[in-house]
């Protein structure tokens, strides 16, 4: 062996033992900034959705499997459907992995699309994981005149609603604008809880919302036939509600399905959270094996069972990718998809 090759490979040697040296040390470091620590976990919801239920439940679990043990503690931070949790956790948090998030799974979306008070970018949030898609559900209470999704497209439909930005009022509306439905909202709702209440109060006739809240907020309406499925929003059906068409399919052109689908992919996003911009990378891993590790946890699978919710995960990078989609989508589709949420 000449001289340069021995070097080579002592240098080799040398730069390996120093990487295989300071992954321990990483490893020392996360564990002593975060233990006696508080982490955040911000909701963009009031308490009572099912965003608050989920977000709750992560915080409950994720901080036994998170190094150094911290306290995990919740804050409610609801407003525009979530775009004032988004803003504070981008722009006014602490971007040291003290900070977890949760809100719609549109915000991604909204972001891209330039949304008058988002002032955020989707993609440069760090994602940490996602429990499951989220399939919403536009339904009707039984007393209602409407029988289908057929229905909508005939007579007014009045739904309870919170604010513009959500997927509570975004779905309708994109079916008024795309699928010509005629469903009316009464806007001003704190959250899916008090509509829903006011479903079964007459108020209204129906809400939109998850179908994960519909079955942990009132799980007896379902088995008792109280409520009535007209239409769900995903990119496919979910396996609970096999007869039931989603708005993907409804729509009657190639065009059409194309932006349906845009929008709906923040279904894909669904239970998802993640922490601010500019977490040191080795917090950030720490964070993503957390998660990873708690979906596996017995008690966070019994919380996720009381839910009854699912559990089809992603890990945090893929989920980033995901969300970076959004960056790369067509000029004209988006340009659509903007003039369908300034319907709102």
């Amino acid at each position: 062996m000449d001289a340069k090759s021995e070097y080579c490979g002592a240098a080799t040697l040398v730069i390996a033992a120093a990487l295989s040296s300071t992954a321990p040390a990483r490893a020392q470091d996360v564990a002593a900034f975060y233990a006696g620590r508080n982490v955040e976990m911000v909701v963009g919801y009031p308490p009572g959705g099912s965003n608050d239920l989920y977000a709750r439940l992560v915080a409950n679990n994720i901080g036994r499997h998170i190094p150094g043990s911290p306290r995990v503690i919740t804050q409610n931070m609801p407003g525009a459907g979530s775009l004032v949790a988004a803003n504070h956790l981008y722009n006014n948090a602490p971007k040291d992995g003290t900070i977890l998030g949760a809100v719609s799974q549109g915000i991604p979306l909204q972001g891209r699309l330039g949304h008058p008070q988002a002032r955020y970018v989707g993609s440069k949030f760090n994602w940490i994981g996602r429990i499951a898609p989220s399939a919403n559900v536009t339904m009707v209470w039984h007393t209602s005149k409407a029988q289908s999704f057929a229905d909508a497209l005939k007579s007014e439909i009045v739904l309870g609603a919170t604010g513009a930005g959500s997927t509570v009022s975004l779905y309708p509306t994109v079916m008024n604008e795309i699928l010509k439905t005629k469903f009316k909202l009464i806007m001003g709702y704190k959250g899916s809880p008090e509509a829903m209440l006011a479903m079964e109060r007459g108020e209204v006739e129906g809400h939109s919302t998850t179908w994960e809240v519909v079955k942990a907020v009132n799980p007896g309406w379902v088995k008792e036939g109280k409520l009535r499925f007209l239409v769900q929003h995903a990119l496919t059906r979910h396996p609970e509600l096999a007869d039931v068409p989603t708005s993907v399919e409804l729509a009657k052109t190639p065009e059409d399905k194309a932006l349906m689908r845009t929008i709906m992919s923040a279904a894909e996003i669904g239970k998802a959270y993640f922490t601010t911009p500019g977490v040191p990378a080795d917090r950030l891993v720490a964070l993503r094996r957390a998660f990873d590790s708690m979906l596996g946890d017995a008690q966070f699978l019994d919380g996720l069972h009381k839910l009854g919710g699912d559990l089809a995960a992603m890990r945090g990078e893929d989920l980033q990718l995901l969300v970076a989609e959004l960056d790369v989508l067509p000029d004209d589709l988006i340009e659509r998809v903007k003039s369908v949420y300034n319907e709102q």
